[in-house]
């Protein structure tokens, strides 16, 4: 058998995405590496092949089936199985992809026991093809496997020949195992059982080149070993076989032991809090913990420094984890009980039996945290690591080690999002909270096609006459199912899975075709002025300024209708390169605008640098003007020195007549805010121009 771990690849253009199907994979076992497109997809599987690759349709630049079509010029089906991950309304895609040789397809938001089985049956496919060209190197290794027990099946008669070995290894003597094929079969773990049976039938009925299982055998002493079975059938004249013979190594270590910390691996922790599992169902107010471990930064240093000094770290954090943990907390090696596991990468995991409620578990968590804060020497070097850590209890309710384990992770999630070198504990609102999450992002991945955004528009109103000069436009998502919603319940998914540039770019597009209409109607009155806000994922795009400029020509929009919204984060990532795509949008007649001033950098110092046009104050420091608070003197000092960099101002948040007062009394130009109108629907919002009100 070749014993190199299966190796995957997962292009998915989602960071998120990547990660979370990543982790879950190396979990069961498997090197996973990862793409955020499919550029050079095919250079980089020929320098470091891989046995499967999940390869998401919708990506930017090159889609999967693109890529798709590329690798199956080179690579067939059963050299490189292909899965594609699509939405479940892209059934078309689907079609497309098997055409062009996809050998499954997944689709999201994604079932991971499912994506697990269909990977599962790819893998074995392309190792029963690749087995079958190397069966009778497989067949020597059987019959040559002196050190292995060997076992004859003779099928005519239904009689076994068990070498000395295949008895000494389940710890019985010559005499005290017959030669019935319920010597073996019936001695195979319940749970792999019926799984064994069905791989020997399938080989006996011609389905694979041989028999080959990996399962769990009962030895002698009441334990459970881990067992290689191998065998070849021989066949008669008819082609029906006549006798079965095989070897079977016992692979417990390889299988239970972590090869670099020594610590138990996934395998016997799931074993272990299986037996916990069906404990708790006996004996109700039992309770035990499982903390999810996971080292802030390990990247970064495997990256960085290497993975020989990774690998010492782990083996230091391994270390650190069993000497803070107390006696009662039972963290021993394989061959007793043990609470402390090494999942795979830089995940540990720690369980902790017999606990009486959270608090047992935050203060094991604590004292984890205070182990880990003295740095780690390695090679000369200082290191400094911390962990987040998730806390699952069984007093929830489980029914298997997986979803425990899932609980736990999202708890340790939770704890990276919120800072990290924290612990959380896990509550029903997270997995919900998960739910939710990836529920929405498949709904707005089509929200585009059914056209279920709109533009609501604010107005910006002169302070010194008092009247409408221009507009903001502001997205909303009026959801099938959950009604009208607010950017903040959608926006950030939609820049962590970078559809805001989809979505941005109607926004703007709906924006200048609304903005032309209006001035087209206006009768000599000037013409208003449109705000739209530009994210740091559109900021980014390459010919950003090209694609602004063909869409200005396209509506026919005048120099200095469009003004593009920007935060002081955006530009203050890279300066230089801002400077030079805010000149070049600059020079297509788009005034600047620097939006929620106050809330980032908070300098006035860089202004200067950039060729912005307006400057809008965050609405914190409006809406505090009139109270105690240093907010009025903020925006005393903001005013004159934005006037100073001859920017004009916009102060957002107003919402009652005395800071429109102060306003007017600072000399601040422009206002927006709910004492003028509230965002408002296009119909509404030229009602209101109609009206042509004076504030």
């Amino acid at each position: 058998m070749n014993s190199r771990p299966c190796r995957i690849l997962v292009v998915d253009d989602i960071e998120m995405n990547r990660d979370m199907l990543a982790r879950r994979l190396e979990r069961q076992g498997y090197v996973v590496e990862v793409a955020e497109g499919a550029r050079s997809l095919l250079e980089r599987i020929r320098g470091a092949p891989v046995d499967l690759v999940l390869l998401d349709v919708e990506m930017p630049e090159i889609s999967g089936l693109d890529a798709l079509r590329t690798l199956r010029g080179y690579y067939s089906p059963i050299q490189l199985p292909i899965i594609m991950v699509t939405a479940k309304e892209q059934s078309e895609d689907i079609v497309k992809a098997l055409d062009l040789g996809a050998n499954d397809y997944l689709t999201k938001p994604i079932d991971f026991p499912v994506a697990l089985a269909r990977i599962r049956t790819q893998v074995a496919l392309k190792k029963a093809e690749e087995a079958l060209l190397v069966s009778e190197e497989r067949y020597a290794l059987a019959a040559q496997g002196a050190n292995d027990g060997l076992w004859d099946w003779n099928l005519v008669d239904n009689a076994i020949y068990f070498s000395p070995r295949w008895k000494i290894m389940l710890g019985f003597q010559e005499a005290e195992i017959g030669d019935r094929p319920e010597e073996w079969l019936d001695r195979i773990h319940v749970a792999d059982r019926e799984r064994v049976n069905d791989e020997i039938a399938a080989h006996q009925r011609g389905l694979t080149p041989h028999f080959e299982s990996e399962n769990r055998v009962l030895h002698k002493d009441g334990s459970f070993r881990w067992m290689l079975s191998r065998g070849l059938a021989v066949r008669d004249a008819s082609g029906k076989p006549s006798r079965m013979a095989g070897s079977q190594t016992d692979i417990t270590g390889g299988k239970v032991a972590d090869a670099l910390t020594g610590l138990p691996n996934r395998l016997l922790f799931i074993d272990r809090l299986v037996r916990l599992i069906e404990h708790t169902k006996r004996h109700k107010d039992y309770v035990f913990a499982v903390m999810f471990l996971d080292l802030d930064g390990f990247k970064m240093i495997n990256d960085g420094l290497g993975h020989g000094i990774g690998d010492q770290l782990l083996v230091g954090v391994a270390n650190r984890l069993e000497k803070c943990l107390r006696v009662s907390d039972t963290v021993t090696r394989i061959e007793k009980l043990f609470t402390l596991a090494r999942l795979g990468g830089d995940e540990f995991t720690v369980l902790l039996d017999q606990v009486r409620d959270s608090s047992d578990t935050t203060l094991v968590a604590e004292r984890i945290l205070k182990a880990l804060e003295a740095p780690f020497n390695l090679d000369g070097k200082k290191l400094f690591t911390s962990a987040s850590i998730g806390i699952a209890l069984s007093s929830i309710g489980y029914d298997s080690a997986e979803d425990l384990l899932r609980d736990a992770d999202t708890a340790m999630y939770r704890a990276k999002a919120l800072g990290k070198g924290r612990y959380e504990v896990f509550d029903l609102a997270m997995r919900a909270s998960v739910i939710a999450r990836l529920q929405l992002e498949t709904d707005l991945r089509s929200a585009l096609g059914r056209e279920e955004f709109r533009n609501f528009y604010q107005p910006i109103v002169s302070l010194e006459s008092g009247r409408i000069t221009g507009f903001e436009a502001l997205l909303r998502w009026q959801h099938p199912t959950r009604g009208l919603l607010q950017p903040l319940e959608f926006i950030p998914v939609a820049e962590e899975t970078g559809m805001i540039r989809e979505i941005g770019w109607w926004n703007l597009q709906k924006a200048c075709r609304q903005i032309c209409s209006w001035n087209a109607g206006r009768n000599g009155s000037a013409p208003l002025a449109m705000s739209v806000n530009l994210s740091v994922k559109q900021f980014l795009q390459p010919n950003l300024a090209e694609e602004i400029g063909k869409l200005l020509r396209e509506v026919g929009l005048p120099p200095g209708t469009l003004k593009l919204e920007i935060t002081e984060s955006t530009v203050m990532a890279d300066p230089s390169a801002a400077v030079e795509t805010l000149l070049q949008i600059k020079s297509l007649g788009v005034q600047l605008s620097i939006d929620d001033f106050g809330t980032g950098y908070s300098s006035l110092s860089y202004l200067h640098r950039f060729p912005l046009d307006t400057l809008k104050i965050d609405s914190s420091f409006t809406k505090s003007m009139g109270q105690e608070g240093d907010s009025i003197e903020i925006v005393r000092t903001i005013l004159p020195m934005a006037n100073s960099l001859r920017l004009n101002v916009i102060a957002e948040g107003v919402e009652t007549a005395e800071q429109l007062a102060i306003l007017r009394k600072l000399r601040c130009e422009f206002g927006q805010g709910y004492y003028f109108s509230k965002p408002v629907s296009a119909d509404e919002a030229g009602a209101l121009l109609g009206k042509n009100p004076k504030w």
